[in-house]
């Protein structure tokens, strides 16, 4: 048995309080890998398509929580820089699927190794084993969220019909 079973868990809204803050570090130092051309909004876009490809527009207005006139605008702004392409549906004529284009998938590659340059500084001031413990946990925390989001995706078509 090791000493950190012996260990108290902390209470969820401490973690949550942490989280958040390392989330807020997060941008703070994101921020100096600047996102230019592309706004926060339309990177949110951009991640998105990168996850979901060939997504209609009005899924995607969805996943934003936003109409789809203005997401279709913010789509317009995204194809103009070259980094999505609209295809019209060959099931059905009326439906836009976008798509991340290669552009754009250089873009977000780019991004992250910007990002990941700025990660890097943080985590070489850190021991061998905090950076086990950091990378445990968030591993732990990406299972659980994509299971939330997953399951919030699998429940949503239900709270529509109800």
């Amino acid at each position: 048995m090791t000493v950190t079973a012996f260990r108290p868990r902390p209470p969820a809204d401490q973690v949550a309080r942490v989280t958040s803050t390392a989330a807020e570090l997060l941008e703070v130092l994101w921020g100096r890998a600047s996102t230019a051309p592309a706004s926060a909004s339309q990177l949110r876009v951009l991640f998105i398509l990168e996850h979901h490809d060939g997504v209609n527009l009005r899924t995607l207005a969805d996943s934003l929580a936003s109409t789809p006139p203005s997401t279709s605008r913010l789509c317009d702004r995204l194809q103009a820089a070259g980094f999505v392409d609209r295809v019209v549906s060959p099931a059905d004529r009326r439906e836009v699927r976008l798509h991340l284009s290669s552009r754009g998938r250089a873009f977000l590659a780019d991004l992250r190794t910007r990002r990941e340059r700025e990660l890097q500084v943080v985590l070489d001031q850190m021991s061998a084993a905090q950076r086990t413990a950091l990378l445990d946990g968030l591993e732990a925390f990406c299972d659980a969220a994509a299971f939330r989001i997953n399951d919030a995706d699998v429940q949503e078509p239900d709270s529509r019909t109800a």
